[in-house]
């Protein structure tokens, strides 16, 4: 009993950090309709700056996470401006969209190895005593933390998206950004946020998988798992990454300690299958033909 709540507490950390990369993936795809595969090597980057950061032991973890949030946030609403702000004023397809992201991705990660090198930077310890016992089962205190911060940063932003004034320009936007923009929203001004709120979520995850598996260039690819979420909670909708995240993170445990680790992204990518087969809108989507 005690291996199977320190394996669902071990997934529900895993998925926490799905959950915010795939809410960084939703929120983008509902605006532009597309998926912004860029926004991997910004959560790489957004890492790095938490490992230099708490490396000069002058900063703790809190700050780390600040400074990520800031940096990732700064990237993602240039990402947009240089890469897709061009593309979006011509009124080009979704799939330029991609190919500029694809570019940009490339080109982030080379820079990295170019400058920093291909070295994998493991972060300082962050707790004195790493674990702690409940109910006989052992569990990282960084795994807990990741899981409170994950529901407290998605229930602000779910707080914001459903409550602000802003938050529903968003949210029209996302529903038809033309209707949206004739009735005064000012969409170059919407865009450009939620590439800044995306990239405080990139910020947030990239600092948790920094701790939890090392920083290092091409760690930007582990967000294909976020887009698996993404796409079983269904892109675009927010409720659904979270949903998305959790039920990947728990399903790759669980798949971990009692089948094997080696066959984890098979289940992984076996259920983004059948999801695309059964159904291709993920449970929380709506079927949109034009969206790729």
């Amino acid at each position: 009993m005690a291996l199977v709540f320190q394996t669902l507490i071990t997934g529900l950390a895993i998925g926490g950090i799905y959950s915010l990369m795939a809410v960084g993936y939703s929120l983008i795809f509902s605006i532009l309709n597309f998926s912004n595969f860029a926004f991997g090597m910004i959560i790489m980057l957004a890492s790095f700056i938490g490992y230099f950061a708490m490396s000069t032991g002058y900063v703790n973890l809190g700050v780390a996470l600040f400074l990520a949030m800031a940096g990732a946030g700064a990237l993602s609403f240039f990402n947009e401006r240089i890469a897709y702000s061009s593309l979006r004023k011509r009124h080009a397809p979704p799939l330029y969209f991609m190919i500029s992201a694809m570019g940009t991705s490339i080109f982030l990660e080379n820079m990295v190895y170019a400058t920093i090198g291909s070295q994998y930077k493991a972060y300082p310890q962050v707790f004195k005593v790493p674990t702690i016992s409940i109910f006989g089962a052992s569990l990282g205190k960084m795994d807990l933390f990741a899981i409170i911060f994950s529901i407290v940063a998605i229930w602000f932003l779910n707080y914001f998206i459903q409550r602000t004034r802003t938050g529903i320009s968003i949210r029209a936007a996302s529903y038809d950004a033309a209707i949206a923009e004739i009735n005064g929203v000012n969409l170059g001004a919407v865009i450009g946020l939620v590439f800044v709120l995306a990239g405080f979520f990139a910020g947030i995850s990239g600092i948790f998988l920094g701790v939890k598996y090392m920083a290092y260039p091409n760690m930007g690819w582990i967000t294909n798992k976020a887009y698996v979420a993404a796409v079983i909670g269904g892109l675009g909708s927010l409720p659904g990454a979270v949903t998305g995240g959790i039920i990947l993170g728990v399903l790759e445990s669980f798949v971990s300690v009692y089948i094997s680790s080696t066959l984890r992204d098979v289940f992984s990518f076996g259920a983004l299958i059948a999801f695309l087969v059964i159904k291709p809108s993920g449970l929380f989507g709506k079927y949109l033909e034009e969206k790729v």
